[in-house]
């Protein structure tokens, strides 16, 4: 099939069009487009073309080939953000059981604490992970929150991460937080769930494409990388797991998304200790 429309009069997706759009993609993002893809793409950057009074795809992607704007903002678009407060929950129940109380024991003591979320999208995982840690008594989380203890949260489209950044979301999303953690961490204002300042004080939200060099340099106690190595090739999650164990303290966790492994030269790096959960060896 050369070409792909929605409804008639829409934009046609040719085979080139579609072609360089995925090389493109993947060689800025490393996020790989198959042709079961096209719809997506379609649907996505339909949008774009008609906002910007184009004539079709083929005038589109000359512009993401010359207008780095025009590429990062199509890539953007194609980004799939799909998330939601305590997704895959088992891995903030492994959390709060087998990590937290070492990282409490640790920071009371005036070690730092580090933890990213390196594919943060609108926040949800950050807030979720930064409610697990600081726990369900308000007093003492408030207390903790003082402490020496930084999270990490990242994302390649800056306009989730200003959704992340305001902590504000539909009050109806509420229901996806456990009540011991909702009743003392959030309010509802406004039809919105707000999410309380211990909770913005110890995330720091930063652009960041995974496949670029990264500006960390200590070691971190835990990384979250959920449901996005679904979109690379091999060779790019290889990569992408030896950069996270480099950056991994001995003994700390790799928590990854349900349907992803940990692969590559880096594998023997890891012991895994649970669904999803791997354990830096020493």
């Amino acid at each position: 099939m050369n070409a792909m429309t929605n409804v008639a009069g829409d934009y046609a997706l040719d085979t080139a069009s579609f072609e360089t759009i995925a090389r493109i993609t993947h060689a800025h993002s490393g996020i790989t487009l198959n042709d079961g893809k096209r719809q997506l793409v379609y649907s996505r950057l339909a949008k774009q073309i008609r906002k910007r009074g184009l004539s079709g795809f083929p005038e589109f992607v000359a512009l993401m080939q010359t207008d780095p704007t025009i590429r990062r903002e199509a890539i953007f678009a194609l980004t799939t953000n799909h998330t939601k407060l305590f997704r895959e929950n088992h891995h903030f129940d492994h959390f709060a059981a087998q990590v937290r109380p070492a990282l409490v024991s640790a920071a009371e003591r005036g070690r730092p604490v580090r933890l990213w979320s390196s594919a943060s999208s609108s926040g949800e995982e950050p807030y979720s992970l930064a409610m697990t840690l600081l726990g369900d008594n308000r007093a003492v989380g408030a207390r903790l929150a003082q402490r020496d203890i930084a999270m990490l949260a990242t994302d390649l489209a800056p306009h989730v991460l200003s959704v992340a950044k305001a902590g504000r979301y539909p009050a109806e999303m509420a229901k996806d937080v456990p009540d011991r953690f909702r009743r003392i961490w959030t309010t509802i204002a406004d039809d919105q769930m707000v999410m309380a300042p211990e909770l913005k004080r110890i995330i720091s939200y930063r652009q960041l494409n995974l496949l670029d060099p990264w500006p960390m340099q200590g070691k971190f106690d835990a990384i979250f990388c959920r449901n996005v190595m679904i979109y690379f090739d091999e060779p790019t999650k290889a990569r992408l797991i030896e950069r996270f164990a480099e950056l991994l303290a001995p003994g700390s966790f790799l928590y990854i998304g349900h349907s992803e492994r940990v692969i590559g030269p880096a594998t023997d790096a890891f012991e895994p200790v649970g669904n999803t959960i791997y354990r830096r060896r020493a």
